[in-house]
């Protein structure tokens, strides 16, 4: 289904029975983070239109909003201490045996959530996944770039055992696509814009993220202080603007070698915030800037957009399906080493121009609200389990003529995991046994 397009256009399936959604994940709260903010919108929906939703997450809390969550004790990741890594233990099988899920849904699948892989078959289940970090593009901040060709490998073996694979931008679906990932679509974006609102500006938020100089131009990044957001580019736009101050709102493993690069500047580290505080930081500032350029989505682009305030990234990534360059923000070069000083420069020179992209900015993300992006997910999850009811017979059929598993498989469109879970329904019913698929 395409983006914008509406769950009610494509498949009118939202009046089905409830439905049992098992939510793997590597990061929930109360770690916070995009991936984690798209989920609690998500779960919240999911619980509102009716169906019921687990969560398996690394140890943390036992209860979201009344939605169960099942911890994996884990152990901080050396390069990202803040990210905990859980590994499988017997407790996710119990507990997905327990619930009895109608699909599992793997979020970011790297470490807890790859065991997703092995209990969709065991437990005969259907298996979505969805990719929210670009993980082999980070691998080049961390010194490990030498790494890529084989996550991509790792990720080929892995996702193309799902019945579906869903992406956050278009841009992502082709990427991973190129990579040779099969069964992909586009899973579209969502905002807050109750809470992320131009009237949430304040003067007293401006005083405290401008350090006392309120009638200075104000720029800020919120976000993960971590290598791969590129942050250091910040002091070029700094050094380039007289009378531009930086906000930098979050926390992260990066920290303390950015307050070491921005010594001297007028920057403010203002940590983590959340709720009003957060929502008051997006609308207080002249210009939000994101340098990086290995977004999948870039849900922070989103949340500046409906506090009204005009944006500026990079053309790479997941970006270019959330900004419209010159409308909502500017997209520039991400081979310009000056394209995101020439931006900011652009939108601080002319008022009028900065003016109405606060008011265009605002309009496009209230196109985007939760409950619609949730009602795609829906959609998605119908698909599948009807396509479930049709393969179980179309996969009997077709063994009971000879046919073999690779071409089934083929024919189908289905992998070699989905082909084993048929395979172990009909042998379990007493039906006739065909080898195993490869893959």
């Amino acid at each position: 289904m395409k983006e914008g397009e509406s769950a009610a256009q494509s498949l009118d399936l939202s009046a089905s029975k409830p439905m049992r959604v098992a939510i793997l994940t590597e990061t929930f709260l109360p770690k916070i983070d995009g991936i984690v903010t798209r989920l609690c919108h998500t779960i919240r929906h999911l619980r509102e239109f009716g169906h019921e939703v687990m969560i398996i997450a690394p140890k943390g809390i036992t209860d979201f909003e009344g939605t169960p969550v099942t911890g994996v004790s884990g152990f901080p990741f050396p390069l990202y201490p803040d990210l905990k890594l859980a590994i499988p233990r017997p407790s996710v099988g119990i507990a997905l045996n327990e619930f009895q899920p109608d699909v599992i849904h793997a979020i970011n699948p790297a470490v807890l959530a790859v065991s997703a892989f092995y209990y969709a078959v065991r437990y005969r289940k259907p298996l979505v996944v969805s990719y929210h970090t670009h993980l082999p593009k980070y691998l080049k901040y961390y010194k490990l770039g030498q790494l890529e060709p084989l996550m991509w490998w790792g990720m080929r073996r892995g996702y193309n055992r799902a019945d579906l694979t869903l992406a956050t931008s278009s841009v992502m679906q082709g990427e991973l696509e190129e990579h040779g990932i099969q069964r992909v679509q586009l899973w579209r974006r969502g905002v807050d814009t109750n809470t992320f609102h131009p009237s949430r500006a304040s003067r007293e938020m401006r005083e405290r993220l401008t350090q006392g100089h309120p009638e200075d131009k104000l720029l800020v990044y919120i976000g993960r202080l971590s290598a791969e957001k590129e942050i250091e580019r910040c002091k070029d736009v700094l050094e380039a603007t007289p009378g531009l101050r930086l906000a930098l709102v979050g926390d992260g493993p990066h920290r303390e070698k950015l307050e070491q690069y921005f010594a001297g500047t007028p920057t403010y580290f203002a940590g983590f915030m959340r709720g009003e505080d957060l929502a008051s930081a997006f609308a207080s500032g002249d210009v939000f800037l994101l340098p990086s350029r290995t977004e999948t989505l870039g849900l922070v682009l989103l949340e500046a957009m409906a506090a009204g305030c005009p944006v500026v990234t990079p053309n790479a990534g997941g970006t270019a399906d959330i900004v419209q360059d010159g409308v909502t923000g500017h997209l520039y070069d991400p081979t310009d080493e000056m394209g995101h000083v020439k931006a900011v420069q652009q939108l601080l020179a002319h008022p009028e121009h900065h003016a109405q992209m606060r008011v265009n900015a605002r309009a496009d993300a209230e196109k985007w609200g939760w409950s619609a992006a949730t009602r795609q997910l829906e959609d998605y999850y119908r698909r599948v389990l009807l396509r479930e009811e049709r393969l179980a017979v179309e996969i009997r059929e077709a063994a009971a003529m000879g046919e073999t598993p690779e071409a089934i498989c083929g024919r189908l469109e289905i992998s070699g995991a989905t082909y084993r879970r048929h395979e172990a329904e009909t042998t379990r019913n007493g039906k006739r046994k065909v080898e195993p698929a490869v893959g």
